[in-house]
């Protein structure tokens, strides 16, 4: 039981953020480039990073280096209680009109004819219609 009270304390601190949250919420197709984060969140890469850090050490992310770019993806926890309250915000996210405004954004910036400079050269994420 502690060990499950743990995880869960752990899943719920990386959920207490807003723009966690919106990271996860563009996660939701696949993986995506750092580059994509900043450009659609309008943060900066500083605050990005950190974001991503923290839900790297609770486990809810992976991480993959392609040349100079960081690919992040979600990882669901193992312990089923947090996979099951994960799964659950994260269908949340997926129904909420902001969140889904965000997840149009990022196909628009990965597949506009007028992508910013950055992101030309920039792997394109992983991104399903929906």
């Amino acid at each position: 039981m502690k060990n499950t009270a743990l995880q869960l304390q752990s899943l719920f601190q990386a959920l207490g953020d807003v723009t966690r949250l919106r990271l996860l919420n563009l996660m939701q197709a696949g993986q995506v480039c750092v580059c994509f984060f900043i450009e659609v969140l309008g943060e900066p890469q500083s605050k990005i990073s950190r974001h991503l850090a923290f839900l790297r050490s609770a486990g809810l992310v992976n991480v993959r280096r392609e040349g100079k770019w960081m690919h992040y993806s979600i990882a669901h926890p193992k312990a089923e209680a947090a996979r099951n309250v994960f799964a659950h915000t994260l269908a949340v996210l997926a129904r909420d009109p902001e969140m889904q405004r965000e997840r149009a954004a990022l196909a628009k910036a990965c597949c506009s004819p007028r992508v910013p400079e950055l992101l030309k050269r920039a792997p394109k994420p992983l991104v399903v219609a929906g």
